[in-house]
């Protein structure tokens, strides 16, 4: 796709993902990308407004993206990829018509893709499995800080994430990524319901969104609740008392019914985080992602992972097909 060669799948096969993700590698095998792709029957225009939103959030929880693909061009080949600093097109669809006019046959989409740096990442719900079952609070905790911090970032620029889930949630070495971004802006006036995306785990959609609602920050907060509550316990619909006591007030907090009685991602992060033991300084999740924040086996399972890209060599390229009339002739 665009620059990028696949190497491998992230996500297993048969996991409820908001988007599909592949580890991919330019053809000079210079640079490897977490490459994230729409899934079947996604909307086409609205997975490339959102990855073009998503080029706005920032932050040291977010995984950054770099590159976009661009619409097709006049005969529906994609064009080079657009780096951070350049545009793509409104909808990401295929460009112009072909020769044969508007009455023609349509010339075919390019492949939509947006691209963030690869570091050995486990999907939240791949975590869970490696380790054998719920994290440690410690490790929930941590999680839960640095997202929240994440969309604290994001709100105050006017954003809403509008894609947090388990499978969002990336998990590295130094901390959490968000991911799979259904980034709108929070104050759009367009109008639009967005009642969900597919893939998307409907714990981790909130009620007034479910009932046909635009996303808002509020929302991400109660996707984060989800998030925390389904890396405590298993599932992003647990009852109260399933929840670690230490964790119990903040998620149940967080899914709340009522927008307006959850707390706000900045509030939400100051209660996760230790506070500062200077006071001219804010709280930051970083003070808890310090060593042994992850469990060993999800350790282990991220030096496997980078190991093996390593020694990953990149695909053949399939053959080119030659057009009949430009085909060299066999030698007897």
């Amino acid at each position: 796709m665009g620059p990028y060669r696949l190497i491998t799948r992230l996500d297993p096969p048969g996991t409820a993902v908001p988007c599909r993700r592949f580890v991919a590698r330019t053809s000079d095998g210079g640079r490897t990308v977490l490459l994230s792709t729409p899934l079947p029957g996604a909307d086409p225009a609205r997975f490339a407004a959102e990855a073009a939103a998503a080029r706005h959030l920032l932050g040291p929880w977010i995984a950054p993206v770099t590159d976009v693909a661009e619409p097709a061009g006049p005969a529906g080949s994609a064009g080079p990829a657009a780096s951070a600093g350049g545009s793509t097109g409104p909808t990401g669809s295929a460009g112009p018509t072909g020769p044969t006019g508007p009455t023609g046959p349509a010339a075919p989409t390019a492949p939509l893709w947006y691209a963030t740096p690869y570091v050995p990442a486990l999907p939240l719900p791949v975590a869970l499995a490696v380790h054998g079952g719920p994290l440690p609070e410690a490790t929930v905790r941590a999680i839960g800080a640095a997202l929240a911090e994440a969309l604290a970032a994001a709100h105050a620029q006017g954003l809403t994430h509008a894609g947090v889930s388990p499978a969002a949630v990336l998990l590295t070495a130094d901390g959490p990524r968000l991911s799979c971004y259904g980034a709108v802006r929070a104050a759009a006036a367009d109008g639009e319901p967005r009642t969900g995306r597919p893939g998307l785990d409907p714990g981790a959609l909130a009620p007034e969104q479910a009932s046909g609602g635009r996303p808002r920050p509020p929302g991400d907060v109660f996707a984060l609740g989800a998030v925390l509550a389904y890396a405590a316990t298993g599932h992003t619909v647990p009852e109260r008392e399933e929840l670690p006591h230490g964790l119990r007030p903040v998620v149940s907090s967080c899914l709340a019914r009522d927008p307006a009685d959850r707390p706000t991602a900045a509030a939400l992060m100051a209660s996760l985080a230790p506070p500062s033991a200077h006071h001219t300084m804010l709280s930051s999740a970083g003070a808890l992602l310090t060593p042994g924040w992850l469990p060993g086996r999800v350790i282990a399972a991220l030096a496997r992972q980078s190991a093996e890209l390593l020694a990953a060599e990149l695909p053949e390229l399939p053959e080119q097909t030659v057009p009949a009339e430009r085909a060299t002739p066999a030698r007897a």
